[in-house]
């Protein structure tokens, strides 16, 4: 692990059963870069998202996050209120569905808010000041600070728990198909604000995505997976553009046949 290294993975091996979710996987992530996980459906990129941010332990191998004071730790070696600490400050975590994100019986502003209060904020009005302006950020009118999610659309949902997700500034979070299941239009405004936001604020984020057109916009790296291996991997556009492993060919093929 070289000593501007922000998460280091080495060897990652996870099988399920007489399935291999991973098979000696390695990762690394730099500060305020972007690494996207592509991969058809059961190629081992969620598996590899979760067992990244501490959620699954492997069978073998060793995942190392460098502090803001430069101390490594071996993530799954934590404890688990430190784990839980480090999920409520440093790091964020991104889920396709919202709702499991979100405390639907809570308000907007009171969903941003809670992380602050996780952080040891303790004044009302500066939490709900913060929580107003970063429903401007992501978008959402600052009247809605009151409403509970359960009033929004899929899109706002998103972007409230982007909200939630950013509002204690984290150096990296984890992102798992944020776009999913969401109309095309849709789609790309909350790419575009996505982008923004992680280009503006410097965070590392480690992206699993099936459509390779988010990961062109969004990552500096990408890593293809097949079967619980990485296959290939390099900067975005030059794998996207010249793809050298057949698996890869197959993926942009099918993109531009679509």
């Amino acid at each position: 692990m070289s000593e501007d290294t922000l998460l280091s993975a080495s060897r990652l091996t996870l099988r399920f059963g007489a399935v291999p979710a991973l098979v000696e996987v390695d990762a690394e992530l730099w500060p305020g870069e972007v690494l996207a996980v592509v991969g058809e459906s059961g190629s081992g990129k969620t598996t590899l998202l979760n067992v990244l941010s501490g959620r699954l332990r492997p069978q073998s191998g060793v995942v190392w996050y460098r502090d803001p004071e430069g101390r490594l730790h071996d993530v799954h070696a934590m404890p688990l209120p430190a784990l839980r600490a480090l999920h409520r400050s440093d790091w964020g975590f991104v889920h396709q569905n919202p709702r499991e994100n979100l405390r639907l019986g809570v308000t907007a502003g009171g969903n941003v808010g809670e992380r602050l209060m996780a952080q040891g904020s303790r004044h009302y009005g500066r939490i709900r000041e913060e929580a107003i302006g970063w429903l401007r950020q992501v978008e959402i009118d600052a009247d809605r600070v009151d409403d509970l999610p359960r009033t929004f659309s899929g899109g706002m949902l998103q972007r409230l728990q982007i909200a939630r997700t950013l509002v204690t500034h984290p150096r990296l979070v984890f992102m798992d198909e944020p776009t999913g299941g969401l109309d095309v239009s849709v789609q790309a405004r909350l790419l575009d604000l996505i982008r923004s936001l992680v280009s503006r604020l410097g965070i590392a984020a480690v992206l699993v995505t099936h459509d390779l057109a988010v990961a062109r916009l969004l990552a500096h790296r990408i890593m293809v997976m097949q079967r619980g291996r990485v296959v290939e991997a390099g900067l975005t556009d030059q794998v996207l553009d010249d793809p050298r492993h057949e698996y890869t060919q197959l993926l942009v093929s099918s993109v531009l046949q679509a």
